[in-house]
């Protein structure tokens, strides 16, 4: 890269150095804030203020969006420095995005921006038909919420809500009032995947209101589950037991502790015509499984789909634990020759370590197992090549042996 002189309408963030800019410049979207220097210009620069990053010799790398007061200093919106961050760079991206969905779905239900996987860092955008939920886990991101409306607008997604929840937002001092920033709707949105209904919450449910992120490993449960019972803990709205019943399930029971997330569930069972074979069970997870053990349950196929135990590397130790808890707890409820899968969503326990905790849990259990297939999120999940971040969820399906 030339070196020329940074945009004189920007202000320039350097690394110390002693800072990895080889790394920046083959294209890693973070720069940590220990590696920046933090003079008295740098300290002033409010959170989301784009600026020209330069190695330590003054040279441009980038431009980047600036949050000192995060762990995560500066993130890489444009590997171009002198790349203007407006609407219209706002609609390539978003264009961009949004061609490799219409590649891949014939329905208007997907992930639409995977974050940095998509070159839009700290972004989460889910769409529902004409719904889009923008989740700007970012400072850059937040101050260009209504860029993002107007884009999504011309892009055929005319009502967009701003998903204020999580913890990324707070970890960039960001509020949490969740808005609508254009149209509005209370009422759950219907959404088909894999031929079964789901019932999205948009504004009062967990994260943006559905996960699209199991929709390959749905539709494979869906496949084994032909004339099967089928067991879905930590069901949420009904994600593994729903699908399963598309795929021709005789009965369905979905396992929760969230009240509105079962009913979200029973409506779209309601709406595919399966009531009748459909049931839900509040509780804690953990519990009900004791319980079903207890009763003598037996599920031809069994899905744990927990929520992230170790979301960070300080709960790695106890979340792996968890992981083999839930693991020693399903397995006795398949029956011979039946199937288990079973599901992380936490970048910090990395496949080797969550094959380890389920294996041990199977064993605990007095099971024997072959695994038959190793799952991760859909393509519309697309993964950064250099954060490991973006490419977080796991799902292993084990045949349990007689």
């Amino acid at each position: 890269m030339t070196d020329t002189p940074a945009s004189s309408d920007r202000p320039v963030l350097r690394l110390k150095p002693k800072a990895d800019a080889r790394r920046l410049r083959h294209g890693h979207p973070w720069v940590y804030t220990d590696d920046i220097v933090t003079d008295r210009r740098a300290r002033a620069l409010t959170p989301g203020t784009i600026a020209v990053l330069q190695d330590a010799e003054r040279v441009d790398i980038a431009t980047v969006a600036v949050n000192l007061s995060s762990r995560i200093g500066a993130r890489v919106l444009d590997r171009d420095p002198t790349a203007r961050i407006d609407a219209g760079w706002l609609k390539q991206r978003l264009s961009a995005a949004l061609d490799h969905r219409t590649r891949l779905f014939s329905e208007p239900y997907y992930r639409l921006v995977h974050a940095e996987g998509d070159g839009l860092p700290g972004v989460v955008i889910d769409r529902f038909g004409d719904f889009a939920v923008l989740q700007p886990n970012a400072a850059w991101a937040d101050d260009m919420a209504s860029v993002f409306a107007d884009v999504l607008g011309s892009l055929g997604m005319p009502q967009v809500l701003l998903n204020a929840s999580g913890r990324a937002r707070s970890a960039e001092g960001l509020a949490g009032e969740t808005r609508w920033l254009a149209g509005g709707q209370d009422a759950p949105v219907p959404v088909t995947m894999n031929g079964a209904t789901y019932m999205a919450d948009l504004t009062g449910g967990q994260k943006t209101g559905l996960y699209y992120d199991q929709r390959p490993n749905h539709g494979f449960v869906a496949e084994l589950s032909k004339d099967a019972r089928v067991l879905d803990v930590f069901s949420h709205v009904g994600g593994f037991a729903l699908a399963a019943l598309a795929g021709g399930a005789r009965q369905a029971l979905s396992v929760d502790g969230s009240a509105p997330a079962l009913a979200l569930a029973e409506a779209g069972a309601e709406a595919m015509g399966r009531a009748e074979d459909f049931a839900t069970r509040k509780g804690d997870a953990f519990d009900v499984m004791t319980a079903l053990a207890e009763e003598g349950a037996l599920f031809d196929v069994v899905v744990a789909d927990p929520p992230a135990f170790a979301p960070a590397k300080p709960a790695l130790t106890a979340g792996l634990r968890a992981y083999e808890r839930v693991a020693r707890l399903a397995a006795p409820l398949v029956e011979q020759g039946g199937y288990l899968t079973l599901c992380s969503c936490s970048h910090a326990a990395d496949m080797v370590k969550f094959h380890a905790a389920c294996v041990r849990g199977i064993g605990r259990a007095g099971r024997s197992a072959q695994l038959i297939r190793t799952g991760y999120a859909g393509a519309d999940h697309p993964v950064h090549p250099q954060l490991a971040e973006t490419g977080y969820l796991k799902a292993l399906t084990f045949r349990l042996l007689p």
